[in-house]
């Protein structure tokens, strides 16, 4: 069956010595339009080359994040087309969970990314390989509660509610607050994964809480929406502001003081695992059933370090 390119999402594919027994990796994230998941295609394109075997990958994702629609269509059309595995990023926890279990059904492996899938759905899938989320966000928190003390008001500024990274990310992230601090926490607010939409939401919380000391985003497009919030109010190196993921753009916030930190996840590493793992599944081989990829804080002192540019993009 052939792929058509559509406006809805960008398939590539990466071609190697022609075989009978050649099978399609399809990887299926939650959106192309985003620096991060891009970062996640190089990680495949790598394994893929490094495998240098007569596999094919196809690469694939929505026009938003918040299109979970569309993803679960992808994932059928790759169960339809017998594909010999997947690697997925879930939109969402449970939308995602039919498609997955169709695809476990059909006995092809799935390899999960980024994000869980909803409680009592682990047999439908083999491996899970992610950020601690819930580590990420205390971590986050704790860089808050250090540069802002114990009291006064923080906003949370989040992306798609319910998406399994965020469950986790936003969890830990105020679950830590409430349990270390004296913090009032203002919102949450959710961009669903646009900048834009960020950018709005962030100036409307800093024009209505004057006395706002710390704020987080808890996400790329949402954490660069926050940022330019900040900027354009005035209140950049004011508010203290902790972002997630490392794109050009948070990095320029994190030198120039605008974002005091930002928790970067190891996007390559997801997808570079993510296909070496269903790879290994394929050839019969054994894997971990969920796989940390890790977590760096990033700021001003260790942006240029080995150990954050291991992680930025």
């Amino acid at each position: 069956m052939r792929i058509p390119v559509t406006a809805l999402f960008v398939t590539t594919m990466a071609l190697f010595s022609a075989s009978a027994q050649a099978g399609e990796i399809a990887v299926i994230v939650k959106t192309v339009n985003s620096t991060f998941w891009q970062n996640v295609q190089k990680g495949a394109d790598a394994a893929m080359k490094k495998a240098a075997g007569s596999d094919t990958m196809t690469f694939q994702g929505p026009a938003s994040e918040s299109a979970i629609a569309d993803q679960v269509n992808m994932v059928e059309n790759a169960i339809n087309r017998k594909v010999a595995g997947i690697v997925l990023a879930p939109s969402d926890p449970d939308a995602l969970v039919p498609a997955v279990k169709k695809a476990w059904e059909a006995h092809i492996p799935v390899i999960l990314i980024d994000s869980q899938l909803a409680k009592g759905s682990n047999q439908y899938y083999q491996s899970f390989l992610a950020t601690d989320n819930k580590n990420a966000g205390e971590l986050a928190a704790k860089e808050l509660i250090q540069k802002v003390g114990q009291t006064g008001k923080i906003a949370v500024m989040s992306y798609v509610a319910g998406a399994g990274s965020e469950i986790g990310r936003v969890g830990g992230f105020t679950d830590y607050i409430k349990a270390n601090s004296k913090l009032e926490i203002v919102g949450t607010f959710y961009s669903q994964s646009q900048m834009a939409t960020a950018l709005n939401q962030t100036t409307d919380v800093l024009t209505a809480n004057a006395d706002l000391k710390g704020i987080f985003g808890a996400n790329e497009p949402t954490a660069i929406g926050m940022g330019r919030a900040l900027v354009q109010t005035g209140k950049a190196g004011k508010v203290v502001a902790v972002g997630f993921d490392g794109n050009e753009d948070l990095q320029g916030f994190v030198k120039d003081g605008t974002l005091a930190a930002i928790a970067v996840q190891g996007s390559y590493q997801m997808g570079e695992l993510g296909v070496e793992n269903v790879l290994k599944i394929i050839n019969k081989g054994k894997v971990d059933k969920f796989v940390d990829t890790g977590v760096v804080l990033v700021t001003k002192d260790n942006i240029d370090k080995p150990e954050a540019k291991n992680v930025l993009y």
